[in-house]
């Protein structure tokens, strides 16, 4: 599978446009579960190592493959904020049919914080409105994962 990470910049216009940082082959043919997209993220990003938060975006086809990685926000050691509007103009630049949001704990714990739960159900709102599914929000820790999906976005 290829992995494309992407950034955004403006045009001399002042477009928003989507910029190819850097494109590599990777062993996992598809992200279909949350374990695939843990492997990933702690492989290519060292997600579970990160010593302040981060948000990645997976923007993928509508068999999951991945069309292209963002890195959304590095906040603190305990937060990191996350729009809706910076989730869905990369969405929509890339033409995604649906999408994965990564974060880390630098704490080591996987559970979700009250902010975790309302960033997942503003998101998740927004998807539906969009009609860009949101598949998963995966919170990363040291030795284990959170993944809204496997409990029903609650």
């Amino acid at each position: 599978m290829r992995i494309t990470r992407y950034t955004t910049e403006l045009t001399d216009d002042k477009i928003t446009a989507v910029v190819k940082e850097n494109s590599s082959n990777y062993e996992i043919s598809n992200l279909n579960c949350p374990e695939n997209i843990v492997r990933m993220m702690n492989d290519v990003f060292h997600a579970g190592r990160k010593a302040e938060e981060y948000v990645w975006l997976i923007a993928a086809n509508t068999k999951m493959k991945p069309i292209g990685l963002f890195e959304l926000t590095h906040g603190s050691v305990n937060a990191s904020q996350l729009g809706s509007r910076e989730v869905f103009v990369r969405l929509c630049l890339l033409g995604a049919s649906s999408f994965v949001v990564v974060h880390n704990h630098p704490s080591g714990d996987p559970s979700p914080s009250r902010d975790d739960n309302a960033t997942t159900k503003r998101l998740k709102s927004a998807a539906d409105i969009m009609g860009i599914p949101l598949v998963d929000h995966i919170i990363i820790g040291d030795s284990a994962f959170y993944s809204y999906a496997e409990h029903n976005f609650s």
